[in-house]
């Protein structure tokens, strides 16, 4: 999520927002640290306003354990410019830099702005950007809450929707794929003896429904052979766009796929069930686990669902990093 301040008078806004990102997010018992966040989001924020001769940039990213805050200061800088080096940090209980006698000076002139910063996250750091101005980095004392990953095999008997209802301009109409959900899910609910966890459905829809998008995209397309980061890409915007998502790609390397999402195919009703996110999820994770030779992991870092503006989903090409694990969904390659 990111946030453009120019003026003192929109921090509160900030603040508000924030706070009720990071409750949507936070682990069970986690949301005690959110009061902690919004004090330091606004003494960041806030001496960044007051100090420096022009507007700020705000940047927070949640992909592992604790989100990480970033205030890029675009002016000309503040005093905190005159005591560090493009190489200074500081961090826990005492600074590596700059000494004990600047620090103690920059304490005096900053007031209780760096204080509070060194007392209430668990890493903080400053420096100096290459043109100008300071960039703070801060990590957020809320948890965020793990995720249990489910990845069944795919069924190929009686798939919907059939490859024959794709639309001659590409990929299947929002009619076509919303039957074939509501089938899907039966015959999984079926399959299951009854809904002992709304994920488990959905994951196992995604990943049968899924299946058929990526042959239909690749008849089209004429793929063979595994998808390169760039035409998984494209099937994932292709296969959300025919059914009325608003995807798009935001990055595309060897490593993960990064896609934005603005409406979402289900609109409104999904708030009512954030469990067809798993949709999503699965159908993504499973097309690129049968397109890498280590599998795939979904990361669904903002949701609509739950509330987000938007969604943000990173798709990594095999394992993820260990400290995003845990909030992500593992896809093993076929057999």
């Amino acid at each position: 999520m990111d946030w453009y301040l120019e003026r003192t008078d929109q921090l509160a806004d900030l603040r508000h927002e924030l706070v009720a990102y990071l409750a949507r997010h936070a682990a069970p018992g986690g949301e005690a640290g959110i009061d902690d966040a919004e004090l330091l989001l606004s003494e960041a924020v806030g001496n960044a306003l007051r100090h420096t001769g022009g507007p700020v940039w705000v940047s927070l990213t949640w992909s592992s354990e604790l989100p990480a805050l970033r205030v890029y200061d675009l002016g000309e800088g503040f005093d905190l410019m005159e005591y560090v080096t493009a190489s200074s940090s500081w961090e826990g209980s005492e600074p590596t830099a700059p000494g004990a006698h600047d620090w103690e000076r920059l304490m005096e002139e900053s007031g209780r702005g760096l204080m509070l910063i060194r007392a209430l996250a668990s890493t903080a750091s400053a420096r100096l950007r290459s043109a100008a101005g300071v960039v703070v980095s801060l990590t957020l004392p809320v948890p965020r809450a793990p995720t249990t990953s489910q990845d069944p095999p795919r069924r190929h008997a009686a798939s919907l929707p059939s490859l024959h209802e794709a639309r001659p301009e590409g990929g299947f109409g929002k009619e076509a794929f919303l039957r074939a959900l509501v089938v899907e899910m039966s015959r999984t609910v079926e399959a299951h003896h009854g809904p002992d966890a709304a994920e488990a459905v959905i994951a196992q829809v995604g990943t049968d429904v899924g299946g058929q998008m990526e042959a239909e995209f690749r008849v089209a397309t004429e793929v063979v052979g595994r998808m390169t980061p760039d035409q998984l890409g494209e099937c994932y915007v292709r296969l959300k766009h025919a059914i009325d998502g608003q995807f798009s790609v935001v990055e595309a390397t060897p490593d993960r796929i990064v896609l934005e999402n603005r409406r979402c195919p289900f609109g409104e009703a999904v708030r009512h069930a954030p469990a067809l996110c798993r949709m999503t999820s699965s159908v993504f994770g499973g097309l690129a686990a049968r397109n890498h030779p280590e599998g795939a992991t979904v990361l669904l870092e903002e949701r609509i669902a739950v509330g987000d503006p938007g969604c943000r989903v990173v798709v990594y090409l095999g394992p993820a990093p260990a400290e995003v694990a845990p909030y992500a969904h593992r896809y093993q390659p076929p057999a």
